[in-house]
């Protein structure tokens, strides 16, 4: 096992200001596993972005604007974490939850496997045309 030790002591984080965190078992639980980069990024955002209780109201094209993401890759983000059941959305306000005893691993519909490929032939385009 590795020792730890703390390398630089006098930056050791802390808790002032706002509230955020993401629990230990995100990761050890495998929710971090069950979910794709977009969805990581959209959750982390809403993490920071959440006060105590879990909650922001950020507007989706500030939320793009920062994260950038296009509004397709946010929705199909945010109804990932809707689906996995991770965050609450009631059209205005998120609430990032307590996470589900365990992760939900929502297999693609081929509509959305459809819409993947249909992005991705369309990226590869616009990179050879370049």
């Amino acid at each position: 096992m590795i020792g730890k030790r703390i390398l630089t002591p006098g930056r050791v984080r802390r808790i002032s200001g706002g509230f955020s965190y993401i629990p230990h078992r995100f990761l050890t639980d495998g929710f971090l596993a069950s979910l794709d980069q977009k969805e990581i990024l959209l959750y982390l955002f809403l993490v920071l972005a959440s006060d105590r209780y879990g909650l922001s109201y950020y507007s989706y094209d500030k939320i793009c604007s920062l994260v950038q993401l296009a509004l397709d890759e946010y929705i199909e983000a945010r109804d990932g974490l809707l689906e996995k059941d991770l965050i609450s959305f009631d059209g205005k306000i998120f609430q990032v939850l307590d996470l589900p005893d365990v992760p939900r691993h929502v297999a693609p519909t081929p509509c959305e496997d459809s819409a993947m490929v249909a992005r991705m032939i369309r990226q590869s385009l616009e990179e050879v045309s370049r």
